[in-house]
């Protein structure tokens, strides 16, 4: 029986997350259990971590940071155990070494990376509604298989430092990381969870890890 834990720390879209793995559980008679905790224990025993997030980088940051060993914890799941983890949004971008939003602030540092701000170009920031996501990398790139449009709002990207990292892209001005990934750690800048069937395939795939 799989666990799926989506960590509550005060900065994500829970909810929201939580009903859609419920719905595709039930729809593909997948046997789960599908929390929202930040309790250290239902960290360690789950099979499957979602970190979501929104609002700004250092906000995020400091909500996991007030829970006394759950960044531990989480470490622990995703760089020792190597168990499949996502990150959605800002709680994708927590995956990088740094950010520069609002400032300089260190992130989870699990892949190699900084957040910046997409460039203006004329265009209106936050990026925001649907958009292209092409996959890139094949070879590890579990999520999706073909191009499909997804729910981004955001105004910051992930540069990695080794685009091997770099999953699929999206264009806005210019071209970004909207889904990376490094051995069983994914994250995607884009909400599925807000992305109609296309959403769920990705969460649904997710779960299969």
């Amino acid at each position: 029986m799989k666990k799926i834990t989506i960590v509550d720390y005060g900065s994500g879209n829970v909810l929201s997350a939580q009903k859609s793995f419920i719905k595709i559980t039930k729809d593909n008679d997948i046997e789960a259990e599908v929390l929202i905790s930040k309790k250290l224990n239902d960290v360690k025993s789950s099979t499957h971590i979602v970190l979501p997030g929104q609002g700004a980088f250092s906000t995020c940051m400091n909500g996991l940071k007030k829970t006394d060993g759950l960044i531990d914890e989480l470490c622990e799941f995703a760089l020792i155990k190597k168990k499949p983890f996502l990150g959605i949004c800002v709680g994708m971008q927590m995956l990088a070494k740094t950010s520069e939003e609002n400032g300089v602030f260190t992130g989870l540092g699990w892949i190699d990376g900084q957040i910046k701000l997409l460039p203006r170009d004329n265009l209106k920031l936050p990026h925001m509604g649907w958009n292209l996501v092409i996959p890139k990398n094949s070879k590890y790139n579990n999520l999706i298989s073909f191009q499909n449009d997804f729910y981004f709002v955001h105004s910051y990207y992930f540069d990695c430092a080794d685009k091997d990292n770099i999953l699929a892209e999206t264009k806005y001005g210019t071209n970004f990381a909207s889904i990376v990934g490094k051995e069983n750690i994914y994250g995607v800048q884009f909400h599925p969870e807000k992305s109609s069937s296309q959403g769920l395939n990705l969460l649904k795939e997710f779960i299969r890890l």
